[in-house]
């Protein structure tokens, strides 16, 4: 396998060890993973008692009312499986009742009416029945531990969970559970949740029946239908998660693998065949030349991406075409390479039939990689916090359209429009990556930059999440389905202004941003030598360790 050297953009070493590795958000999250790998745990054992502690000392992004999606790598047979673990809407919520209960054409972005099924825990337990092998009280003891005992909350959360205090508060059951001193804890503070720490017990007990058809489901559905709400306990009873099959494209001679939608996953694919058809190298990282090829090839997936993304069981979605190299080289057409892009004209692939999230990967010593993330959409979700379970339920369903000519238009029964992918990469055949970048629509536009900046820019894959990002806001809808004048691109600091002048020279609307630039993990691996390479962002509290 090719290192590439130079620490560019970062000061921070790749981490590297040899019998696993753990990349999370938190570092006791990571901690815990490892702990899980050294008492003979899989990759996916690690990875669910990562998730169980993230739910708790990282509420601001994940927690078990939220959903979940996947992709492992089984060693012993050498196969990606994809897993979606997210949830439909209730399924007595008409669309009728729906439209009615938002007049002004969109779903609010907290309180009942954003609410979908949670699948998360119904994703712990699928994967955890194919490729786990400790028992799910090991996996999360270390998480009711810490519920029961408390932990510091560390700087970053901190400042996310002081906003949602803010934005939530008033919702029911929220203050009483997140708020324990009328306010959000600040950083250094020890939070406890003994409420999460019995329904985890409870889970343990009850395993995933528990959450879906015992006592925690008779609770949300009492919860709900005191607030206003309308899911239910046949919504939850009826929930089930599927296992998919991952598409891919080839990029300069890696597998780029994601998830088909209801996911965004495939927008990745579609900039990066867009993207090769340029020397991006030759451009040099951070040029201006390159950054206008980047957010020109954004703009042309996302305008797919906000007509034809949703659940395919509602609509017949051409991921096939969408993901062609043919495809790609009719978008890339349009491309201006002096000019900036004000709109571009939708796409028509043939045979059509007309962010707050945690990302963590986990690598064990039989060559097993799991790329998890885990969202409960906006924040800490949609503020409705149900009985004493300890966890809000998540605001989802946000995402729904109420135009009923768009494919992802509200439905009863149906799953909602995602932004969170996991991904992973192969080369000849072997694992050569699993990764994710947080952060909702910045996820697809986050991923490219670090494939780029690895596989065109040689750097290490430490570097490659350290780097510079820019992001490119095109609509303040959700779908991003009318780009309002070219949209604007935020660059991060560390961008030169010399760039920036020159991109609004091309015609770009043009911004500086200090937040926004999503979140960061990653595994590599090194078949040959039998090293495992691990890195986590400085944007995040994360960390990355291995044994």
């Amino acid at each position: 396998m090719d290192r590439p050297s130079g620490k560019h953009f970062s000061t921070r070493s790749v981490v590297m060890a040899t019998s696993g590795m753990a990349a999370t958000s938190h570092p006791l999250a990571t901690q815990v993973a490892v702990d899980t790998l050294k008492l003979g745990g899989t990759a996916v054992d690690g990875a669910i008692a990562a998730n169980a502690v993230l739910g708790l000392v990282e509420p601001t992004g994940s927690g078990i009312g939220g959903d979940l999606f996947a992709i492992n790598w089984e060693a012993g047979t050498e196969t990606l499986s994809g897993l979606n673990a997210s949830g439909r809407s209730p399924r007595e919520l008409s669309f009728e009742q729906m439209s009615r209960s938002c007049p002004d054409g969109r779903i609010p972005t907290y309180g009942p009416l954003s609410v979908s099924t949670p699948g998360a825990v119904d994703g712990w337990f699928k994967l955890h029945k194919k490729f786990g092998y400790l028992p799910m009280a090991q996996l999360l003891a270390p998480a009711i531990a810490y519920a029961e005992e408390g932990f510091p909350v560390t700087e970053i959360i901190a400042a996310d969970w002081a906003n949602d205090a803010d934005l939530l508060g008033e919702y029911p059951g929220f203050a009483s559970v997140f708020l324990p001193r009328g306010r959000a804890p600040i950083c250094g503070e020890i939070f406890t949740n003994p409420r999460l720490a019995d329904t985890y017990k409870r889970i343990v007990e009850g395993g995933r029946d528990e959450f879906y058809c015992g006592h925690i489901a008779r609770a949300i559905h009492d919860y709900m239908a005191v607030n206003g709400g309308f899911l239910t306990y046949a919504d939850l009873a009826e929930h089930t998660s599927e296992w998919v099959e991952p598409v891919a494209t080839n990029y300069r001679g890696y597998d780029v693998w994601e998830l088909p939608p209801n996911g965004q996953g495939i927008a990745v694919l579609q900039m990066l065949n867009i993207l090769e058809g340029y020397d991006l190298n030759s451009l040099g990282w951070g040029s201006p030349e390159y950054l206008h090829l980047l957010v020109e090839a954004k703009k042309l997936a996302f305008e797919d991406r906000a007509h034809f993304y949703s659940d395919p069981s509602f609509s017949d979605i051409p991921v096939a075409e969408l993901i062609s190299k043919p495809y790609a080289s009719k978008r890339r057409a349009l491309i201006d390479l002096g000019q900036a892009s004000r709109e571009f004209p939708l796409g028509e692939p043939e045979h059509l039939n007309q962010g707050d999230t945690v990302y963590l990967t986990v690598a064990d010593k039989n060559g097993n990689m799991i790329s998890l993330i885990q969202s409960n959409y906006r924040g800490m979700g949609s503020g409705m916090t149900p009985g004493d379970m300890g966890f809000v339920l998540q605001d989802r369903g946000e995402m729904f359209s109420l135009d009923l000519r768009h494919a992802n238009v509200y439905a009863p029964g149906k799953r909602p429009f995602h932004t969170i992918i996991p991904a992973f990469v192969t080369r000849n055949g072997e694992p050569y990556m699993s990764f994710g970048v947080m952060g909702a629509a910045m996820q697809p536009q986050g991923q490219v930059q670090v494939l780029n900046n690895i596989i065109d820019f040689g750097m290490d894959i430490q570097a490659a999440g350290d780097a510079p990002r820019v992001r490119h806001d095109g609509s303040s809808d959700p779908m991003g389905d009318k780009m309002i004048d070219g949209g604007i691109v935020y660059l991060e600091s560390g961008h030169r202004d010399e760039t920036l002048a020159a991109l609004i020279a091309l015609g770009h609307r043009t911004a500086r941003g200090a937040g926004g630039y999503g979140g960061y993990q990653a595994i590599q691996r090194d078949s040959k030598n039998n090293i495992y390479f691990g890195a986590s962002e400085s944007r995040k509290d994360g960390q990355a360790a291995g044994f």
